[in-house]
């Protein structure tokens, strides 16, 4: 049985935790605790709401009060709901059952995506550490929390939490020291790349981490809105409410109270439109990339105003569903523009909202969601971030229902494309028990696919566009692929330190980090590139560059692998030698990639190679930026 550790996300003021007595967490049919678990659960107090306990399927339970009892000012509690490890948001027992829970039979959001239901590693153990609370996550509670993971013995560490974007330098990020003692001590630690949606936001970018972007599945919650001239718009949500007849709609600007222009109230702002103008109508109401208020509480806003319904302009078209305040759906910028021309032409324009239905293959899947924060890496361009992706929109999972009485709910992010990964990697590990952290690394992001369901590559949401390794690393996770790599790219904790020396790490900052008493001092010059790392990026080059890497055979012990290059546009890339023969498992063979610039093209332009073998295929993604002066000349 594998151990997994879950750090959960309190970016938005999200508690941590986990619900027990979820049906996602049943110990039913699991074997005893093994002998060389150290963790512990700690209850909280005894007969109260707070009150926790474990199974044969949630083995551990902490929780971590330094930093909330300093912050604010004492060691008063009385605002927190539960002193324990127990849930109270929801946030943290959808993450873990995404990663190890147990097959649930019926498992559905209010009927919707009805059917059976598990985590990538169902018969995986589960210790929760719960470091986060209402007023944040601190660095003393993440950092404790990372220790006694380490000294109770777990395999895999899954961190739906990250710092916002940009990033600070490792050595003063918690996320980024916790993980390299673990890294230290074989233990894998994935991460979520945060939420932001830019170019270069991603975060939780240390090379010892595996970071993961969110993409789609194929699946959709759709609620039409049907015009009164029979035409049917598709929009999304998770509200399932019925409207019995077609009713009234107006554009939110046209509902302006008091001082607020149009314009304001077309955002239905809190307070900004009239009652009597509103009540009783659907209202038309703009979202922005730029709108502060979230799409629920603008729903509450216009169920406030009286009004019976709400149609949301989504200009990001991220196509997250949201359960609404009243009957509403969420449109595009397109499909919103049409429906406002609609009630502009017609006299007494009337719409009707239909309840929220599951609907699979509506749309090409995977691609990139719109919030997923995108590469290149803020602190070592070197590296190309995220690493991989996985699902992370409308995410249906386990629920604490202490938050609005569910037991189930759908929620989008990277904490939640995060939790997939944590399972696939801790089925590698229970297949290859004696692999590194790099290892499982490498199997999951060499494996990746790069196509979706239709064979096409990937794209990104909302504009349609080809994604690119900036938006999904390697690619999108294949689980089965993941199990056989064939090869894989090795590191260890020594060739970490030597990248953070290569960076400009003195001997006291790399100090900071590892905390051992290493130096930079005693080791050989090298470069961010030279680490083994299962994809390549050069953000500076120069006429010519060569990177060498290392593979290890894990596949058939005799084999040969030839490699296929897809240079990037303008870039002449070689891989010296092209053939590579192994003859025993564990056998380590050394190439080089070569760049040379033919055209130098603007920005970043990205290419692959694939190794070839009989039984197992693997690429590695490229990424390189021509550095070139004001005439663009190298």
């Amino acid at each position: 049985m594998r151990f997994l550790l879950n750090v959960y996300s309190c970016k938005y003021r999200i508690i941590a935790g986990i619900w027990p007595e979820s049906p996602s967490f049943s110990d039913h049919g699991m074997p005893p605790v093994p002998k060389r678990w150290r963790g512990q659960c700690q209850r909280g107090e005894a007969n109260s709401p707070s009150n926790f306990t474990c199974n044969r399927k949630i083995i551990g339970g902490r929780y971590y009060l330094n930093g909330f009892q300093t912050e604010e000012g004492g060691s008063s509690t009385s605002a927190v709901k539960f002193i324990s490890p127990r849930d109270s948001s929801g946030h943290g027992s959808h993450t873990a059952s995404i990663a190890a829970g147990r097959f649930v039979r019926n498992m559905n959001f209010g009927g919707l995506g009805t059917g059976g239901g598990r985590g990538g590693a169902p018969m995986a153990r589960i210790a929760v550490y719960k470091a986060c609370w209402d007023s944040g996550c601190y660095d003393v509670d993440i950092l404790a929390a990372f220790d006694d993971a380490i000294s109770d013995g777990v395999n895999i560490i899954s961190v739906s939490l990250g710092p916002d974007y940009p990033q600070g330098d490792y050595f003063s990020d918690a996320i980024s020291i916790g993980s390299f003692h673990a890294m230290s001590n074989g233990i894998l630690v994935v991460s979520s790349a945060g939420n932001a949606g830019r170019q270069g936001s991603a975060t939780n970018l240390a090379p010892w981490m595996l970071t993961v972007a969110a993409g789609t599945t194929d699946r959709s919650f759709v609620s039409y809105i049907r015009l009164a001239n029979g035409t049917f718009v598709m929009g999304e949500s998770l509200s399932t409410y019925h409207m019995n007849t077609s009713i009234r709609t107006i554009s939110a600007s046209t509902a302006n109270a008091g001082y607020f222009t149009p314009y304001q109230s077309s955002f239905c702002l809190d307070s900004s439109l009239n009652r009597t103008k509103a009540r009783g109508k659907i209202l038309i109401c703009r979202h922005t990339e730029s709108s502060s208020a979230s799409h629920v509480s603008t729903s509450m806003v216009v169920k406030k105003a009286g009004a019976a319904g709400m149609i949301l302009i989504d200009e990001m078209g991220d196509h997250v569903a949201n359960h609404f305040a009243l009957p509403a759906t969420a449109v595009g910028k397109a499909m919103g523009d049409k429906i406002l021309s609609y009630t502009k032409s017609t006299r007494h324009a009337s719409t009707m909202i239909l309840p929220a239905k599951t609907f699979l293959g509506s749309r090409d899947a995977p691609r990139v969601a719109a919030f997923s924060s995108r590469g290149p890496s803020s602190l070592t361009p070197e590296i190309l971030k995220p690493d991989v992706a996985a699902p992370g929109l409308n995410i249906l999972a386990a629920w604490s229902p202490a938050k609005n009485d569910m037991h189930f709910n759908i929620l989008s992010g990277t904490s939640m494309a995060c939790p997939h990964v944590t399972g696939i990697a801790a089925l590698v590990k229970s297949v290859y028990p004696s692999w590194s952290p790099s290892a499982i690394k490498s199997a999951i992001m060499t494996t990746a696919t790069v196509l979706d369901n239709k064979r096409k590559p990937m794209t990104t949401d909302p504009d349609g566009r080809t994604a690119t390794p900036f938006d999904f690393g390697s690619g999108f996770m294949d689980p089965v692929k993941a199990l056989n790599p064939g090869i894989i790219f090795d590191a260890q904790p020594e060739d970490y330190k030597t990248f953070l020396c290569a960076i400009g790490y003195d001997d006291h900052s790399l100090h900071l980090i590892t905390g051992y008493n290493s130096t930079c001092t005693d080791r050989a010059p090298s470069s961010a590139t030279a680490l083994n790392y299962p994809s390549i990026t050069i953000p500076y080059l120069k006429k010519s560059y060569s990177v060498i890497r290392t593979m290890t055979n894990v596949g058939n012990p005799r084999g040969a692998y030839r490699a296929v290059v897809s240079a990037p546009r303008g870039i002449n890339v070689t891989v010296t030698p092209e053939v590579l023969v192994f003859e025993k498992y564990g056998e380590k063979k050394t190439f080089t990639v070569s760049f040379h610039v033919d055209v130098p093209p603007p920005g970043y332009v990205f290419g692959n190679f694939t190794w070839h073998g009989r039984h197992a295929r693997l690429m590695m993604q490229l990424a390189v930026k021509v550095q070139t002066d004001d005439k663009g000349l190298i």
